[in-house]
């Protein structure tokens, strides 16, 4: 499980916030075989997955739980927008009455209540699978300075979680992402979604990490589970 390293710049993406999710999205693809027809993406959001998709496809099911996501998610005949939550065992019994060539997750999955569950149903399709999942080394450096438990899953016990019920290739992706300040890496991590909405700290916390915070980049580990 030795991770690659990639290096971005935050000004060369002046005012885009989901910088890292679209180079997680491309990957997922990358490791997707052949042109599956009947695709199911698990936490699509907004369509980072569809809108990348370069061959044609039968039908296309995107799950959310955000009906303001679903919403802004491109919509064709062939393209179903779901809402639904992928921690709900209830989702998936609905789910298993279609059939997948593909099942997709970018981004989304670090956020479920019950990761084995989401495993153990997605056994069940019986289906190629290309995931990927934000880990515990996520904003590590901003974490450690604040004194506070990463909030998501180490690598190492994904792993071990994942071999329970599939024999998927992992691998493991950091990335870092380098700020002109301090103010733009507190900005990011509030509109981009990575750390899932969660605010651990209070106003006042915030600004006294704004002012130790001892880099100019922020630090993402991603896993990438695929067939």
């Amino acid at each position: 499980m030795k991770p690659q390293t990639q290096f971005s710049k935050y000004a060369t993406h002046y005012g885009k916030y989901n910088v890292i999710q679209e180079q997680v999205a491309d990957k997922v693809l990358s490791h997707v075989k052949g042109t599956p027809q009947k695709i199911l993406d698990l936490g699509c959001g907004s369509g980072a997955l569809v809108k990348r998709i370069g061959w044609k496809y039968q039908k296309f099911v995107g799950v959310d739980l955000a009906e303001g996501m679903l919403q802004l998610h491109p919509k064709a005949p062939n393209i179903i927008c779901m809402h639904g939550d992928f921690n709900d065992p209830l989702l998936y019994e609905q789910l298993l009455t279609q059939k997948f060539d593909q099942i997709l997750s970018a981004s989304a999955l670090q956020w479920s209540q019950d990761l084995e569950m989401v495993f153990s149903q997605l056994q069940k399709f019986n289906t190629p699978l290309s995931l990927a999942l934000f880990t515990s080394k996520t904003f590590q450096t901003l974490y450690k300075t604040a004194s506070l438990p990463p909030l998501l899953i180490t690598k190492e016990k994904l792993y071990e979680l994942q071999k329970r019920y599939f024999d998927l290739h992992f691998e493991v992706v950091e990335y870092r992402l380098e700020f002109a300040n301090t103010k733009e890496i507190f900005q990011y991590i509030k509109k981009s979604g990575v750390s899932g909405s969660r605010n651990v700290l209070s106003y006042k916390q915030t600004k006294q990490l704004m002012r130790e915070y001892p880099v100019n980049y922020l630090e993402f580990e991603v896993c990438f589970l695929y067939s």
